[in-house]
């Protein structure tokens, strides 16, 4: 047991070198990300087009909100460090950006699909997927147009774009989005659409925009989340012996094998591009389910939130903001140790815990085919 420990101790260490120190000597030497995503991989979006994002946000790494919907770094920006690359810049961002390694199309609470209402009305960001698409061939071409001999160090080569790498990590707000409202069995009736979607967004950047590889990160466990406990209808009979509901779990399992059939379909339809399936719900599920064995004291129970209890997360109440419960004045405060948590807010991850995620990003263990980024 205590060699065990050991290597544990030996494993951390390393990958903590690994992940706070940008790389040089990745295995894929890629000029540039090209991300499309919701709250999971937006740098600040959001916030860029709705500013009002608060401390404790970014309290871990950033030390002051940064955009992230975490305490510190995303997947994204350990992925960008890995390739030895500066932070992706928001699309949406007047201020600050740097374009020359790529640009975050990302926005929080993003979907695949177009929404039928708005933001004031349901909280869904008007950014979907399809809008994301057509920024991208909007920023392409307006670097043809100003950067043609590349000399502008803010903005890109013109060859960047059939070199880069595209990542799609977007999905989970199709699949929660309506899941109070229509139930499981409601909500699997438009997967099929989130799942092609996807593909064609693919298939445009191939042939438009002269894309070759992508990364299709595939969806979280659901029911392992704070929020989603606290808020979604279910009996105690339907959680598993880590305090999951299987309910839930099982049918983002079953869009997730979807999604994988989904592109080994296209694969045959795009001969020269490389098509990474990524398998992040595993090592999520893995940290949910088993967090002491990955060095956190806490799973299903989030870091910031109002209440305390099993997965302190009350929705009257989010992360940051106070408000007047039964007369009484209550704010969401963030814990003092936000890297023993796997859960940042209820919703999102820790940076403690994207780091691990990112990790097995990098080293390929997750993706098929295997592709390792180091």
């Amino acid at each position: 047991m205590r060699h065990n420990f050991s290597i544990f101790l030996v494993s951390m260490f390393l990958l903590v070198l690994l992940l706070i120190t940008p790389s040089t000597n990745a295995k894929c030497s890629f000029p540039g990300i090209f991300n499309f995503g919701d709250s999971n991989s937006d740098t600040g979006g959001f916030w860029a087009a709705f500013p009002a994002e608060r401390y404790p946000f970014g309290m871990t790494y950033f030390k002051k909100p940064s955009g992230r919907a975490s305490d510190g770094r995303l997947v994204i920006d350990f992925l960008a460090q890995g390739l030895g690359m500066p932070f992706l810049s928001p699309y949406l961002q007047s201020i600050g950006t740097n374009f020359r390694h790529g640009a975050n199309f990302a926005t929080l609470a993003s979907t695949v699909l177009l929404p039928n209402t708005s933001l004031f009305v349901s909280g869904i960001s008007p950014f979907s997927l399809a809008i994301q698409l057509n920024q991208m061939k909007e920023f392409r071409t307006r670097v043809l147009e100003i950067n043609p001999q590349g000399n502008n160090h803010r903005l890109p080569p013109k060859d960047i774009f059939n070199k880069s790498l595209y990542i799609f990590d977007i999905g989970q707000n199709d699949f929660t989005g309506n899941l109070a409202a229509l139930g499981i069995q409601g909500v699997k009736q438009y997967l099929p659409q989130v799942a092609s979607q996807i593909a064609y967004t693919i298939k445009d950047i191939y042939s438009e925009l002269g894309g070759r590889t992508f990364m299709v990160f595939n969806l979280a466990p659901i029911g392992c989340f704070p929020a989603f406990l606290t808020e979604l209808p279910h009996n105690t009979s339907d959680l598993d012996m880590y305090g999951c509901m299987m309910s839930y779990n099982n049918a983002v399992l079953d869009y997730n094998l979807m999604l994988k059939d989904t592109l080994s379909q296209i694969r045959d339809q795009l001969p020269d591009a490389t098509l990474v399936y990524v398998d992040t719900h595993s090592i999520k599920l893995k940290l949910f389910q088993h967090p002491k064995d990955h060095g956190f004291l806490y799973g299903t129970k989030a870091c910031c939130g109002y209440g305390d209890g099993e997965y302190n997360f009350n929705r009257k109440v989010y992360c940051g903001n106070s408000k007047i419960i039964d007369g009484k004045h209550v704010t969401a405060n963030a814990c003092e140790d936000p890297d023993k948590y796997v859960s940042w807010d209820g919703i999102h991850a820790t940076e403690a815990a994207n780091k691990l995620v990112a990790w097995a990003v990098l080293n390929g263990s997750i993706s098929d085919p295997v592709f390792p980024l180091f």
